[in-house]
């Protein structure tokens, strides 16, 4: 296959759908699809740095997840947490930065103090940014950044004609990034699920019936070929 390395998606974002589906159909626990899950990111991220995608973003952890049985929430921050442990010198080998798009106020306290520590240990590298969306929901986002603004506003740091679409990003907690140009979402499932309802405007959609644990680097380059092959006009 031949890649057009001029029309690379700088920010590739990627709902992680279908690890309990991949697990049950195997008769292995819930827990074991995430597993996988989690393994499966490192095709994800071999994939945007064999292409040069600058910026990878994943759904980890939605805020509706919250919502799950208590046991599942559980072995899911333990997994989150064993993750970032794991993975911090391989991070920093491969000169790639962590980042966090959430309400990190609702994660358990040592999982806070884990990924503060890894953000803080590769702030320095540059060749890929991985932005997990942990504790992440669209709708939230909107409304967080809407009162950041409202209460400026009411402190006179800023007037109702300084609202714009550029301001407006810039409280979201995507502010440091750009939207990303292409979504990708696995397990077959057709909707983007309240994750970045603001910076996907522009984004394309790209739908895998694989289920997430399935999701190999392969098929991340042949969602990218996809993606070369559109011609994106922006209402022109």
């Amino acid at each position: 296959m031949t890649y057009n390395l001029k029309q690379i998606p700088n920010h590739i974002a990627i709902i992680m759908d279908g690890n309990g589906r991949w697990a049950k159909l195997k008769g292995l626990p819930k827990i074991e699809g995430h597993r996988a899950g989690a393994a499966a990111v490192e095709g994800a991220i071999r994939g945007c740095m064999e292409l040069g995608v600058k910026i990878l973003s994943l759904y980890a952890f939605s805020t509706e997840n919250w919502r799950r049985p208590k046991k599942e929430v559980e072995a899911l921050m333990w997994l989150l947490e064993q993750y970032l442990k794991k993975k911090l010198l391989e991070l920093k080998k491969n000169n790639i930065r962590l980042i966090v798009s959430g309400e990190m106020a609702m994660l358990p306290s040592s999982i806070q103090r884990q990924v503060k520590n890894v953000i803080n240990q590769t702030k320095s590298n540059c060749r890929l940014i991985l932005n997990l969306a942990i504790s992440y929901g669209g709708r939230q986002d909107i409304l967080q950044a809407t009162k950041a603004i409202a209460a400026k506003i009411e402190d006179k740091q800023l007037a109702l004609d300084d609202i714009s679409e550029k301001l407006f990003s810039r409280h979201l907690y995507t502010k440091d990034l750009p939207d990303p140009e292409l979504l990708i979402r696995t397990s077959g499932e057709q909707r983007v699920s309240n994750f970045f309802l603001w910076q996907i405007s522009y984004s394309e959609l790209y739908f895998s019936s694989k289920f997430w644990p399935d999701f190999c680097k392969q098929d991340l380059l042949d969602a990218v070929l996809d993606y070369q092959r559109r011609e994106r006009r922006f209402g022109g």
